[in-house]
């Protein structure tokens, strides 16, 4: 399956390093390598090889090699400052792609010299457009009961992506997280997990989760920073200008695995929303060089939109996630025509798309297939 950003990278390399971020499994590696069989002279190295970390550490490769691919290179002692000394001193017709654990994302915020010497393009589940022609009686259905990672999407046996899915979230709690800023509360992680599946959503008080978790709402609020970290959850504040009060304000908390939602068929179908929205957001913003971000609405009354999305802090769309219900949103019509924005309610279940004012109902599967990505 073609995935959106091959081409994109296949450029930038022409100019740059190329961080390729995201969640664990989903297909950072496969996307390189099939980079990587459009150059001549390409060299595979994964620092968890022995052999291959021997190569890395006397970068003993041949002088013909044109495109190397380092494979969890953040377990290197000073893997950036090696980076750098690498790009610096090579051949002009060599290029770099940088793939691994999701913590290569935080070197966006770390002030190092490796600043301006790379692009970072963040690869997430399956979209609906990226599934394209392929032969699912719903692309949409598939999407909330397996979740986008590519392993459990494509697999033919219906009991693959459950298993798939225990020893997924088990194995990042266990080796990751725990070894991650040298966290060790496995049980505590484990139930915060399974509480945040149960409350997908709906704005989370990080009070309320200390309180069930017998933790102090800092370390909640520290544990769940990890788990956005390393791409298990992201959180989706409240949209304000004053972006002090949006930060302050309760998020709402999604999963990039939308199998991992047990909150219901509704919250199910929201999260998978999230995560295409989320997905389009990153790629403008990576592969265009745009502002936009993901948020909600929501006011002291009560009154939500499920998602608005802003670019350069103004809004420029408003969504609601609905399964089945085709009558117009009041809190969606409401904000559309207040801050003259246009709005889409996305229904799983819609026999007939029309317009009313400035929002449009719209079949789930045809809209989310003419997203950016």
């Amino acid at each position: 399956m073609e995935r959106y950003q091959k081409k994109q990278i296949l450029k930038d390399l022409s100019a740059k390093m190329v961080f390729l971020v995201g969640p664990r499994q989903v297909g950072k590696t496969w996307l390189a390598k099939q980079i990587a069989e459009t150059y001549s002279h390409p060299l595979y190295l994964n620092y968890d090889d022995l052999d291959n970390r021997k190569i890395i550490e006397q970068r003993s490769w041949r002088s013909t090699v044109n495109l190397i691919v380092f494979d969890e290179l953040h377990k290197m002692k000073e893997w950036k400052s090696y980076l750098k000394g690498v790009w610096d001193t090579r051949n002009e017709n060599m290029k770099i792609i940088i793939t691994g654990s999701a913590r290569l994302d935080f070197m966006k915020t770390a002030g190092d010299a490796l600043s301006g010497r790379f692009f970072t393009h963040r690869l997430l589940p399956f979209s609906v457009k990226e599934i394209g022609a392929h032969p699912y009686p719903s692309a949409v259905d598939r999407l909330m009961i397996r979740g986008g990672f590519p392993e459990p999407f494509l697999a033919d046996d219906e009991v693959f992506h459950a298993r798939w899915r225990q020893n997924y979230v088990d194995g990042l709690i266990r080796q990751d997280i725990l070894d991650f800023e040298r966290v060790h509360a496995f049980r505590s992680m484990q139930t915060l997990v399974q509480l945040l599946r149960k409350r997908v959503g709906t704005p989370v008080s990080y009070a309320s989760l200390a309180r069930d978790l017998a933790l102090s709402p800092v370390t909640v609020a520290r544990y769940i920073e990890i788990l956005e970290a390393l791409y298990i959850v992201f959180r989706v504040t409240p949209h304000h200008r004053n972006v002090g009060r949006s930060l302050l304000k309760e998020p709402k908390i999604y999963f990039f695995d939308t199998g991992l939602v047990t909150a219901g068929e509704g919250e199910q179908f929201e999260n998978m929303v999230a995560v295409s929205l989320l997905k389009a957001v990153y790629g403008r913003n990576d592969c265009l060089g745009e502002q936009c971000s993901l948020r909600y609405l929501r006011t002291k009354d009560g009154k939500e939109v499920d998602f608005a999305v802003v670019r350069d802090d103004e809004p420029e769309l408003y969504v609601e996630a609905k399964v089945t219900d085709a009558s117009t949103h009041r809190g969606l019509s409401s904000f559309c025509e207040l801050h003259r924005v246009p709005g889409v309610q996305a229904v799983a279940d819609l026999r007939n798309e029309r317009t009313e004012g400035r929002v449009e109902i719209r079949k789930a599967e045809s809209w989310l297939g003419e997203l950016f990505m």
